[in-house]
């Protein structure tokens, strides 16, 4: 992911915050405020056969304590007109392998349990749920839940 990346990065995020199903945000940041808070190693874009951005995957840590410096949260949003196509996939290959390579042991990220598609592609990726955290936060005046899960790289001891 590179800063040419960022208008259509940006735009797939807003058409998924729009969705209100995929976070508790109700408006893309902007570049600069996105920039700063994933970690630069471990994000990427998914292109089209024309070279343009159909998805992205980026992590943020999830603690700056030491003994959480192998964890990290992750975001993955595919653009509407690419789901099915094996963009969110790809993604999450990269991510894994990113990740397992820097040395970091887990791979976490929170899921409303409405976003059927989501979950199945992290189950697919070696995700597995860790639980429901029930009516966690307001989102746009509703109690929502979210399905909390990871992926503990095998490689990593």
């Amino acid at each position: 992911m590179l800063p040419e990346h960022a208008t259509a990065v940006l735009e797939i995020y807003q058409l998924g915050i729009d969705e209100q199903n995929a976070t508790f945000e109700t408006a893309a940041p902007t570049w600069d405020v996105f920039d700063a808070a994933k970690l630069p190693d471990h994000r990427f874009v998914a292109l089209d056969d024309e070279g343009q951005v159909v998805g992205w995957v980026a992590v943020v840590p999830v603690s700056d304590r030491c003994a959480y410096a192998g964890v990290v949260e992750h975001s993955v949003y595919v653009h509407p007109v690419a789901r099915g196509r094996g963009a969110g996939r790809a993604l999450l290959t990269a991510l894994i392998a990113s990740t397992e390579a820097a040395g970091l042991w887990t791979i976490q990220s929170g899921v409303f349990p409405e976003n059927i598609a989501s979950l199945a592609l992290h189950q697919r990726a070696g995700f597995r749920v860790i639980g429901t955290r029930e009516r966690i936060g307001q989102h746009n005046g509703r109690w929502r839940d979210v399905v909390l899960i990871e992926r503990r790289s095998p490689v990593i001891d």
